[in-house]
């Protein structure tokens, strides 16, 4: 069930990345990402009022906001290393903070499978092949460097939501948009903008920010029922879920290694699941 919940988590990251990119293509990405974590943090209040899991529990919270300010400062990195240098070269970077989560369940002393560990070490080479690696071409050291803090934080945050998680996963991801929408909050009181979103735009942000939560909250449930190391993994495949998508509805042309890498990847599933 673990495994499952993170491959779902992965499917609706991927989905929310592939929308929020078509929808960064009119908005300012920022302004993507700020209103659509508000639409996030509606629907899980939603959720956690009607649950009756409204509670202060300071592990929980503490770790929400860790992981909240984490993901939002490395989605800035991230956007501003693929403003500055070839996404062919930063999505591949960026996509290795797998890597982070898979160390610290392995110095935890956590013990998976040699298929599992094959099934690891497969997915992570497929997830960088399949996010479209740009090969050839110099590139600047600083969109290098903000590509590396990316994936540095987002590893970290991983850690860090998997350790709220195993109090209470709705209440981590609260918090976690609680912290993102009152720290973009602030920015848009301070610009008096909201990047131009207009009634139209509501019902795609919307989307964007539920399946974002949603992916969040199936990883924190599945990291309390399965390993750090392989859940880890297995809820890092969106980048290929989104690079499929863009093949399927904007007629994207893979080339020849993302289809290696998209091979990878299910090749590593089964591996995985192999427990």
């Amino acid at each position: 069930m673990g495994a499952l919940l993170a491959l779902l988590s992965s499917l609706s990251w991927g989905t929310s990345d592939f929308l929020g990119g078509l929808m960064s293509r009119r908005l300012p990405a920022v302004a993507v990402y700020g209103l659509s974590q508000a639409a996030g943090l509606v629907a899980l209040s939603v959720t956690v009022t009607v649950s009756g899991a409204w509670a202060f529990d300071a592990s929980a919270w503490g770790w929400g906001v860790v992981s909240g300010l984490l993901g939002l400062g490395s989605m800035l990195a991230f956007y501003s290393a693929l403003a500055m240098g070839r996404m062919g070269i930063v999505a591949p970077l960026v996509s290795l903070s797998v890597v982070v989560p898979v160390l610290v369940g392995m110095l935890r002393g956590e013990a998976p499978t040699t298929p599992q560990v094959a099934g690891i070490v497969v997915a992570v080479i497929g997830i960088v092949l399949a996010s479209g690696p740009e090969l050839t071409g110099a590139e600047s050291t600083r969109p290098l460097l903000l590509a590396g803090i990316a994936a540095l934080g987002f590893g970290v945050m991983y850690v860090t939501m998997a350790a709220g998680s195993e109090h209470q996963p709705l209440l981590l991801t609260t918090s976690m948009r609680v912290t993102t929408v009152l720290t973009l909050g602030v920015v848009a009181l301070v610009v008096r903008s909201l990047g131009g979103a207009r009634r139209r735009d509501a019902a795609p942000l919307v989307a964007i920010g539920v399946l974002d939560a949603s992916a969040n909250l199936a990883y924190g449930v599945s990291t309390t029922m399965g390993l750090l190391a392989t859940t880890s993994v297995l809820a890092s495949l969106y980048p290929v879920v989104t690079v499929v998508l863009a093949g399927v509805f904007l007629r994207e042309r893979l080339r020849a290694v993302q289809y290696a890498g998209v091979a990878a990847v299910l090749a590593g599933v089964v591996l995985i699941g192999l427990a």
